[in-house]
């Protein structure tokens, strides 16, 4: 998953990726066709590839509509890709239950200065802890 601030990987770099890291064979022109739906029906193969490739089901792929859980786990697999997230989580491991909602109940309140939305959990709930 790439960040929102980088460029969108080519259906070139994509394809042989893709061949890389499953074995699967699928061309860039291909790819190209399934992105600008050229082509909607992919083989079952390459559908696999695809959704192993972005570590999303098969399912997420071929599923129209919202899918809050798996959102949410993409969500947070790219924030764990920042450093600085990546920091703030090691720095809590250890931590009491009661130090980690601290900590989470102030990362809330600087989103919120930050008019920043609020973060939803796998369940496609806001996750504001008013109630801890």
């Amino acid at each position: 998953m790439r960040k929102p601030s980088e460029p969108m990987m080519s259906n070139a770099t994509a394809a042989a990726a893709i061949a890389e890291q499953t074995g699967v064979s699928i061309s860039a022109t291909y790819l190209w066709q399934l992105r600008t739906g050229a082509k909607t029906n992919p083989t079952v193969q390459h559908l696999r590839a695809i959704a192993e490739f972005f570590g999303v089901s098969a399912y997420y792929l071929i599923e129209p509509g919202e899918h809050p859980g798996i959102d949410a786990q993409l969500n947070w697999i790219q924030a764990l890709r920042d450093n600085g997230v990546r920091g703030l989580a090691m720095r809590a491991q250890g931590l009491t239950t009661q130090s980690i909602n601290s900590l989470a109940a102030m990362a809330d309140q600087i989103r919120q200065l930050e008019q920043l939305p609020p973060v939803v959990d796998d369940s496609g709930e806001s996750s504001g802890r008013d109630h801890l």
